[in-house]
């Protein structure tokens, strides 16, 4: 099997359509109520891994990219939103892009990464294709809070926490602007999804510290 027939049906199978459905409410909140903030409307805005573009359909930009290797991206993708569906690990690859942004967002990628050296190499390519002042946003799962419920996902390989993470991202070259080692929950997948309670949770971050089980990172390239 063909790995982007491979992803495909690995994440259909994982959230049914009333889930997706679901996904994309919370989504939404959670742009509104915390990442809008961080992104500029007149930024050029792309997302890395960004599956079925919950994020890139719902954020504000003038410009938004995704790059994906689940085909099914392209489908999912709002008009405004140019696809590319490339291995970013390839070098040749990643030569097709012309584009320079502002912002790139990654939530729940790294973790499926193989290795460091892959995650190293991401990181490297998102330094390289931000402008300079331009931010990297992460949310991923944090090993250190998540341990009992990391491998859940058959997909998930590679173990991050905030001090490995924050490590990395200075060695690179960047500037850490934010980091929330507990932000957001581990996981929504058999869990009751909840807007109203979502709202609220953002609006208390002393609860972050007993049920985030992802952490949140802003980093910044440097002029």
């Amino acid at each position: 099997m063909k790995q982007e027939e491979y992803l495909k049906k690995l994440y259909s199978n994982r959230f049914d359509h009333q889930q997706r459905r679901a996904k994309i409410v919370l989504w939404k909140i959670l742009i509104e109520d915390f990442l809008q903030k961080h992104v500029g409307k007149d930024s050029i805005t792309l997302d890395i891994g960004g599956g079925y573009c919950e994020f890139i359909n719902n954020i504000q930009a003038q410009q938004k990219y995704l790059i994906d290797l689940n085909p099914d991206s392209q489908a999912f993708a709002n008009s405004d939103v140019n696809v590319l569906n490339l291995d970013i690990l390839n070098l040749r690859e990643q030569e097709k892009i012309k584009e320079r942004f502002d912002r790139i967002f990654v939530s729940n990628f790294f973790e499926h990464l193989s290795n460091k050296e892959e995650l190293i190499e991401v990181l490297l390519f998102c330094f390289n294709y931000l402008k300079p002042g331009g931010a990297i946003l992460i949310i991923q799962p944090n090993f250190k809070y998540s341990i009992k419920e990391y491998y859940d996902f058959i997909d998930h390989q590679l173990p991050i926490t905030h001090l490995s993470l924050q490590e990395l991202l200075y060695t690179i070259g960047f500037r850490i602007d934010i980091l929330i080692p507990r932000f957001l929950p581990y996981s929504t997948k058999g869990r009751p999804a909840s807007p109203k309670l979502l709202k609220l949770y953002l609006k208390l971050p002393f609860v972050w510290n007993f049920l985030g089980g992802q952490m949140f990172i802003k980093a910044t390239k440097p002029f």
